[in-house]
């Protein structure tokens, strides 16, 4: 039995009204995309205008120019330690592989400039630069560099040279893996669509109470209470 007959359908009303706009919500209506969808590139293009981190990380590690490392490195695979050795080599290192392993000699300075180069173009979707550069896909590029340079840093922990490690690991997080994520995201400022982000938060903030108060209410009309 429904004990407040008009507060149970108002709370019904609105649960079928969240429930429509939530079907229009992820109805592509605009270049195939849905409101989600516009959204999330909207958040990401404005979040990429702050995320630029690579000239930061070039100032840090512009101290390691004649540093000389002397690393072994661990792939995936054959393929993959033929690929990571093309991109030591165009920073000037030694790379020798034998089967899934790579051994690097070599700057760990100009293997900084080389694999910070390679994520600029990247971060500046200038990825067809990368791949005219190694001969393969871009996003791959950038993976192998992140691979990389996770493996330096356990193999120069082993070593205990963790000033080196850890140059390694702030590439791999600040500049590899941004330019990873935000690739061929085109940037904006916030002030460019201020009004669009603004709307984006209001309606997040009524939506989330429209459907707070649908069943606040119908649960109310049911004539269920909360006691202690």
């Amino acid at each position: 039995m429904i004990a407040k007959v008009k507060q149970f359908y108002t709370g019904l009303g609105l649960m079928i009204g969240f429930l429509i706009v939530l079907v229009l919500f992820f109805l592509p209506f605009y270049e195939g995309k849905n409101a989600l969808d516009h959204l999330d590139n909207l958040y990401n293009s404005i979040s990429k205008g702050s995320a630029y981190y690579i000239p930061k990380v070039k100032e840090e590690t512009a101290g390691f120019n004649g540093n000389v490392v002397n690393v072994t490195l661990a792939a995936s695979s054959p393929k993959q330690a033929e690929q990571m050795a093309l991109l030591f080599k165009a920073g000037g290192a030694d790379a020798k592989v034998k089967e899934s392993q790579l051994q690097i000699t070599g700057d760990l300075g100009k293997i900084f400039e080389n694999v910070l180069s390679d994520a600029d173009l990247m971060y500046r979707n200038e990825g067809k630069k990368v791949a005219e550069k190694y001969g393969y896909e871009e996003r791959l590029v950038l993976f192998n560099w992140w691979k990389a340079m996770q493996e330096m840093d356990k193999d120069l922990g082993k070593q205990k040279r963790f000033k080196e490690g850890k140059a390694a690991t702030l590439v791999q997080k600040k500049a590899i893996e941004a330019s990873y994520n935000y690739y061929k995201i085109e940037p904006q400022q916030i002030g460019e669509r201020w009004g669009t982000v603004v709307f984006s938060l209001i309606f997040y903030v009524i939506y989330t109470l429209w459907y707070g108060f649908s069943i606040l209410f119908m649960f109310e009309g049911w004539g269920l209470k909360l006691g202690h």
